[in-house]
């Protein structure tokens, strides 16, 4: 079946465009009419625009601080007392500015900013295959889990066909209103052992909605890397000038006009749409500045922290300032090794009080706190997560891991997450762990209903249909909002 995507609604006098129409010729041969699929589409259409409620469409913008590696809930954010030595923290309990809600010592500044934000204390699902950090990620991502998927969690590399990341379908139905990148993704892929960048593409939407990648160079280890950002394509070669480059746009449309019908469908998808948007953010020169972290004082990168993440922190504030749609901000370190990673099988009570933990500390509160002062908060969703949380016992094995006395395993059936702004109630406290830790008893939250909670924010029904790569109707994600966090 050939599939040419075009803008619906502006290639034909019909309002239907080409892409519909090959699309139909398609679907006739899996049994879908042309009848039949544009009554779906009315009736998906009309289900649309009946969606609504709480904080449906008041994000303009969104930040996902993605902790990969799975952080150990109990060490950080949903500390235990009175319970056994093997589950209980190494670390000591503190106060937070909300009455009754104790995080670990490892989490000083959070725990002062914590009340602008909801705590999700039941985040949980039953994993199916799901122990590992690919699929674990691939899930949270797209809101699919993987057609293939070994018992371990392993998946395949990342292919055309996967499910589109969150940020792809956001950037689709509502690109940015100024000249700016959609959708960054920084400083490091999504990555398991040698699979790299699973759940972070468009998948079968094409590449056009890929986001655009910071990947700075330096190993995980280089805490300075982010000093040495290149956007060298965001800059106009030193020989060609911005009259010159406006000249070749024109000269390109001029062929354009000679090409016949079809041929200029296949270059409006390719070309057009984002030819113009490319040229527009070269020629403006905004999304350059926005990369340029040496306007901000030297207090304030302290006070976001002087390492990978917190500088990444930092530049998501300044991107989403200047226009940019969605900001995901990836946690530094492949998700399954040692040293600043999350995965603490082994060597826990030092990995995170000397590294991870006050990284996290300082660039996520700084964050909150930055966007709350300057007004952005209001419009921009934050939400940050890992894939999983570490298991209630040390020293156990839950994934098939081997864990020390001084680490924890996987744990899917219950962790946590802060989600911030847009609609999102202050100073609220979304669903209950146990005692241990170990599972929910109140509100628990799925990770695909995170994602529908996205969706909703910025205005877009979780539920609407789209087409996947064989032309099959999918939900975008089978879940809907959480809504009692939303106001």
């Amino acid at each position: 079946m050939l599939v040419i995507p075009g803008q619906s609604g502006r290639d034909l006098c019909d309002g239907v465009g080409r892409r519909d129409l090959l699309r139909i010729g398609g679907a006739s041969l899996l049994g879908l009419s042309l009848p039949a699929m544009l009554r779906n589409e009315a009736a998906h259409a009309a289900e649309d625009a009946r969606y609504g409620g709480p904080g449906f469409g008041k994000a303009k913008h969104v930040i996902l601080v993605y902790l990969q590696g799975g952080p150990s809930h109990l060490d950080l954010w949903d500390p235990k007392v009175d319970v056994p030595d093997n589950v209980k923290s190494v670390f000591k309990p503190i106060d937070t500015a909300l009455p009754g809600v104790q995080f670990t010592e490892l989490l000083p500044k959070l725990a002062k900013v914590i009340d602008r934000t909801t705590l999700l204390r039941a985040v949980s699902y039953t994993p199916n295959g799901l122990f590992n950090h690919t699929a674990a990620i691939y899930q949270m991502m797209t809101g699919y889990t993987a057609d293939k998927v070994s018992a371990s969690g392993q998946l395949e590399p990342p292919s055309p066909k996967d499910f589109p990341n969150y940020g792809c379908h956001i950037i689709k139905a509502k690109p940015p209103e100024v000249p700016m990148l959609p959708y960054v993704m920084m400083p490091r892929p999504l990555q398991e052992s040698g699979v790299i960048g699973k759940g972070g593409t468009a998948g079968f939407m094409g590449k056009a909605f890929d986001p655009y990648t910071l990947y700075p160079t330096g190993d995980d280890m280089d805490l300075a890397k982010m000093d040495r950002i290149r956007v060298d394509d965001l800059q106009l070669r030193p020989e060609v000038s911005q009259e010159r480059l406006a000249r070749r746009a024109e000269l390109r449309e001029t062929v354009n006009a000679s090409l016949d019908d079809l041929e200029k469908a296949v270059s409006k998808y390719a070309l057009d749409e984002y030819y113009g948007k490319a040229l527009s953010l070269v020629l403006s020169g905004k999304a350059r500045e926005a990369f340029n972290l040496n306007a901000e004082s030297k207090e304030l990168r302290e006070q976001y922290g002087n390492n990978t993440f917190g500088q990444s922190c930092l530049l998501a504030r300044r991107l989403i300032e200047a226009g940019t749609r969605v900001v995901q901000v990836n946690w530094p370190k492949v998700a399954n090794s040692d040293n600043h990673s999350w995965d603490v099988h082994t060597g826990l009570s030092t990995r995170m009080k000397t590294q991870s933990a006050p990284m996290l500390d300082g660039g996520l509160s700084a964050l909150i706190a930055d966007l709350d002062d300057r007004g952005l908060l209001k419009d921009t969703l934050v939400l940050a997560i890992g894939e999983f949380g570490r298991s209630p016992k040390r020293g156990v094995s839950t994934s098939g891991n081997g864990n020390s006395d001084d680490g924890r395993d996987h744990w899917p059936y219950c962790y946590t997450g802060l989600i911030a702004g847009a609609g999102v109630k202050r100073g609220f406290v979304y669903g209950k762990s146990d005692l241990t830790g170990s599972s929910p008893v109140e509100n628990p939250v799925h990770p695909i209903e995170l994602l529908a909670t996205i969706y909703h924010s910025v205005g877009m029904n979780p539920r609407k249909t789209i087409y996947n790569h064989l032309n099959q109707p999918r939900e975008m994600v089978n879940a809907d909002a959480v809504q009692g966090i939303l106001s």
